[in-house]
């Protein structure tokens, strides 16, 4: 029903009902071709409608269209994108053992920003990496500022939420993988030294944490490297969305 829309920044409503939103034609164009996740409907504006003409023919999808000033007034805020999706959340959580013998994992603890979740979905979607891991307080993938700052990256890249957190990770390193916490303590091993003595074949699993905190000591001890990106000594931290883009080039970088 087109008044779902008013919903739409109420996450306890849209989780209830198993519902996420997707912002944007590039994003909503994304989820679409994906296919992974059934559509409830789409929202638009009639420019918006024209450029997913090519998805919206040739698929039987519920569309609404209106002007923009209607869609301001039901979603409940000036939103200049001209397109929302509703569309269902899967019914279970990704399983942990489908990462098993991954190359590169991302893991997450504590990120419970948004921006920040949404980016670093990004970046494991650029860097080629095989799944996101999240402790209980990183944030919902599926929220859609995250959908939205990951270009729809969140859709596309497996993930799971861990609990007990430490154990399941190490669990993984089980199979072959290897902790690398990524910290800005300058005790730690400079990545660029990590990355020219490790085997570049090497399966892991890069941990970040929060912005402010980091990682935990819990999370740091379960860890089988501390590495830290070298940066002006004037400075003490990167975003994490930064520090992970700058960590998994490098890990991928030639030997």
């Amino acid at each position: 029903m087109i008044s779902d829309y008013s919903h739409i920044t109420d996450p306890a409503w849209l989780l209830e009902r198993k519902l996420f939103v997707a912002e944007g034609r590039l994003v909503v164009r994304r989820l679409i071709e994906a296919g992974t996740f059934p559509v409830r409907s789409i929202l638009l504006t009639p420019p918006a409608r024209t450029a997913l003409a090519d998805l919206l023919d040739s698929r039987e999808l519920t569309v609404h269209v209106c002007d923009q000033k209607t869609l301001n007034g039901i979603a409940g805020f000036n939103f200049h994108r001209g397109c929302l999706a509703l569309a269902e959340r899967p019914a279970t959580n990704t399983s942990v053992d489908q990462f098993a013998g991954a190359r590169r994992l991302l893991a997450l603890e504590g990120v419970s920003n948004p921006d920040n979740v949404g980016g670093l979905f990004r970046v494991a979607a650029a860097f080629g990496v095989t799944g996101v891991l999240l402790d209980q307080a990183s944030g919902d993938p599926f929220y859609r500022k995250a959908i939205r700052t990951s270009m729809g990256a969140s859709l596309q890249v497996p993930f799971a939420r861990l609990d007990p957190w430490q154990p399941t990770l190490r669990s993984l390193c089980g199979t072959g993988s290897c902790i690398v916490a990524l910290t800005p303590d300058r005790s730690a091993l400079p990545l660029a030294r990590y990355v020219t003595e490790s085997p570049p074949e090497r399966r892991l699993i890069l941990m970040v944490g929060a912005e402010g905190p980091g990682l935990s000591a819990a999370s740091l001890d379960a860890a089988d490297t501390r590495v830290r990106i070298q940066i002006a000594p004037h400075v003490d931290s990167l975003n994490v969305v930064v520090a992970a883009g700058i960590a998994l080039a490098q890990l991928d970088s030639p030997r």
